[in-house]
C-alpha cells in the first residue's frame, strides 16, 4: 500500500526528491504509531455505531461533494444538519492530530488536496468509522479506506486533522 502510494505521488510530481516528503513539505507517508491506535468500532457507543450505519446507508453524492455526503450521513442520525465545504469543516471543527484522540464518528479532513481544482480550494473530508478506516465520497462513489492510506493520500498538501462535526460529541 505504501509503495503504491509513493509511486503514485512520484508519477504525479508530488513527491520531493528526498522520497520522504511531498513538494508541499508534508510527510509522504503518515503511519499510525504503535500504541496510538484510534478507537475501534466495538469500543464505540450506540450513537457512534448508528452514525457508521447511516454512513453505509448514505448514497454517494456527485464529484467534489465529499462534505455533502458526510453532512447527509450525519443528518440521517437525526442530530441536525451542519453545512459547509470540507475546508470550512476542517477549519471549524478539526483541531486534533493525535490518532489516540480519533474516535468513531469524527470527521477527518484536510484543508487542501491536490487531486482536482476543487480540492485545492475546498479540501477533502471523510468520516472515521473505526478499526483503522475512513469512509468518504470521492470520484462520485463511497469507499472505505485504511486510515494510514487516507491520511497519507489526502495529507499531501496540508496536515490531516479530526474532530466532531458541528462540535457535537457522539461519545
Amino acid at each position: 500500500m505504501r509503495k503504491r502510494l509513493l509511486a503514485a505521488l512520484a508519477a504525479r510530481g508530488l513527491l520531493a526528491e528526498d522520497g520522504r516528503t511531498t513538494i508541499f513539505g508534508e510527510p509522504a507517508w503518515r503511519e499510525v504509531p504503535a500504541g496510538k491506535d484510534p478507537q475501534a468500532l466495538m469500543d464505540a457507543g450506540a450513537l457512534q455505531r448508528r452514525l457508521v450505519e447511516c454512513a453505509y446507508g448514505t448514497a454517494p453524492m456527485g464529484e467534489g461533494l465529499c462534505a455533502a455526503w458526510v453532512e447527509r450521513a450525519f443528518s440521517r442520525l437525526g442530530m441536525g444538519y451542519v453545512s459547509g465545504d470540507a475546508r470550512e469543516l476542517y477549519e471549524g471543527f478539526c483541531h486534533l492530530t493525535d490518532t489516540r484522540d480519533l474516535l468513531v464518528g469524527m470527521i477527518c479532513a484536510t484543508g487542501r488536496d491536490p487531486y482536482g481544482a476543487g480540492g485545492w480550494d475546498h479540501g477533502h473530508v471523510g468520516l472515521y468509522v473505526g478499526d483503522g478506516a475512513v469512509m468518504d465520497c470521492a470520484g462520485g462513489s463511497v469507499r472505505r479506506v485504511p486510515l494510514e492510506l487516507w491520511l497519507s493520500a489526502y495529507g499531501v498538501a496540508s496536515e490531516p486533522r479530526w474532530g466532531w462535526l458541528g462540535a457535537i460529541a457522539l461519545a
